[in-house]
């Protein structure tokens, strides 16, 4: 009887303790959200802020050699300037902003020299791949040793706490599946070429090195980010691909899209799996400094639910619309410039898919800072927006007439423009040099050094912590089980 009391009384406790909890914190979806969305909104803009001040008084300083390589882009401007950016490649990990601000990617571990461009056993992966190099369950910084195509046999499945970094040399991967990021975190891709990506599967593929498994078949994204948390993708150059080229959906979060040039594509990006998926509500993801070039048609993103923040980008085309959405996303648009189409019936920015008006009169939807060119036009709405949301649009945004300055390194360093095919070799990050590892001309794969030197400690990141309503339940219970045996220790002995 005593014991059926006390276990009632800790469940009392314990219940209470969780209603104050749930009156006393914000209302999250996902364990991984950000509490505040609209403070990483203000920082952002911070960030950009600070940049371009930086840059605008250093090249009132004509002899600073620094001024040249600052563009105001505060991703950029954090790792280009460093002469010896080289030798200090996991400084990057540090320069993300945005939701996915904190993906350490491989940031401490060792550093994987990829040598062999091949792919041709999905399930037992040769050393010195790429393939072999994303499965590891140790944290890595992936780095190649030479221009590469890597055209994959099947989808690419990343382990978490993994950084490619294409910096020196330039990477295409093509073929089938592409990359998929699936229930991982941490993770970090930078200045690759992803394109021409085809759907394939129903076979077995490796995804750790004591697991792989049967995968039915992928849908040919670029990228599939698949209930993953923490993602950087930077200075990515994405086209030609069978379904999106970017899509996050099942509750990803944690996202950011930087600096990359997208072309050549229907369905760009999709964020949220489809309306009815709740999780999705706390997606968050931040897209900046991108270029949305030639030959697009849709979906800059298209968003089911979550809050999307749109900051200085550069939309130079699309045929149908740019930013769409359904399921009452939240879409922040800051100082982005859009140019409409020559179609008439094309001029606007924005698509509510099939929802009628007067269910998204109050979705929060909000352009602020934005240029509009040749007839471009966003339609706002959520007159009635609460007061958190009008404090993130509130926010001053960077003039727009800026863009040119913050996305003019989009896309891979060094990969040619619109109207170019030739890559400028002058750019920080960029090297002609390598030799292409083609499939005649490629390492053994046998028993070369792919683990570089150690950075840093090299420690794996630190284990997952309690969460802090968790601790404190912890505390709740011990607190009370040491009140119940002090007051009754008579019982006890």
């Amino acid at each position: 009887m005593l014991l059926l009391t006390t276990c009632i009384l800790l469940i009392c406790s314990l219940s209470t303790s969780l209603s104050f909890l749930a009156n006393a914190t914000p209302n999250l979806t996902l364990p991984h959200q950000h509490p505040d969305p609209e403070a990483v909104v203000q920082e952002v803009q911070r960030r950009v802020n600070a940049s371009l001040s930086q840059r605008q008084m250093l090249s009132l300083q004509a002899k600073d050699q620094n001024s040249a390589c600052l563009t105001g882009n505060p991703i950029d401007d954090c790792w280009r300037c460093d002469a010896d950016w080289q030798n200090n490649r996991q400084r990057l990990a540090d320069c993300a902003i945005g939701f996915g601000h904190n993906a350490l990617g491989g940031k401490g571990g060792q550093f994987y020299v990829v040598t062999d461009s091949s792919d041709s056993d999905p399930a037992n992966p040769v050393p010195g791949t790429l393939r072999h190099a994303v499965i590891q369950e140790e944290p890595l910084w992936i780095i190649f040793a030479a221009d590469m195509g890597i055209k994959l046999k099947h989808e690419l499945i990343f382990n978490s706490y993994k950084t490619i970094d294409g910096r020196g040399v330039n990477v295409h991967i093509v073929g089938n599946g592409c990359i998929t990021l699936q229930y991982v975190s941490n993770v970090i891709i930078h200045n690759v070429h992803i394109h021409h990506c085809k759907p394939s599967g129903n076979a077995k593929i490796r995804s750790s090195p004591t697991q792989a498994g049967w995968r039915g078949r992928s849908d040919g994204d670029g990228i599939s980010i698949f209930s993953a948390r923490q993602i950087w993708i930077d200075h990515c150059s994405l086209s030609y691909c069978t379904d999106g080229l970017i899509d996050a959906i099942m509750g990803s979060t944690g996202i950011t899209i930087s600096n990359s040039y997208f072309s050549h594509h229907d369905e760009v990006m999709l964020l949220g799996h489809n309306d009815r998926y709740a999780l999705d509500s706390g997606m968050q993801v931040t897209i900046a400094f991108n270029h949305f070039g030639e030959a697009l048609v849709q979906r800059m993103p298209r968003c089911r639910r979550g809050y999307i923040h749109v900051v200085n980008n550069d939309f130079t085309q699309w045929e149908m619309y740019a930013i769409g959405g359904s399921a009452n996303p939240t879409i922040n648009s800051q100082g982005n410039r859009y140019t409409a189409p020559g179609d008439p019936n094309a001029k606007e920015v924005t698509k509510r898919v099939e929802t009628d008006e007067r269910e998204w009169t109050d979705w929060n939807w909000r352009t602020e800072g934005d240029i509009m060119v040749n007839g471009a036009f966003f339609v706002p709405s959520g007159a009635g927006a609460s007061f958190q949301y009008a404090k993130a649009s509130s926010v001053e945004p960077k003039a727009a007439g800026l863009i040119d300055q913050l996305t003019m390194n989009a896309g891979v360093f060094g990969g040619p423009r619109e109207g170019s095919d030739t890559p400028s070799t002058s750019t920080p990050g960029f090297n002609t040099g390598g030799t292409t590892y083609s499939d005649n001309n490629r390492g053994s794969g046998g028993g070369g050094d792919f683990f570089g030197m150690i950075f840093g400690s090299a420690a794996a990141p630190p284990p997952p912590t309690l969460s802090s309503t968790t601790s404190i339940l912890l505390s709740l219970l011990i607190i009370i089980l040491i009140s119940y045996t002090t007051t009754n220790r008579h019982l006890l002995l």
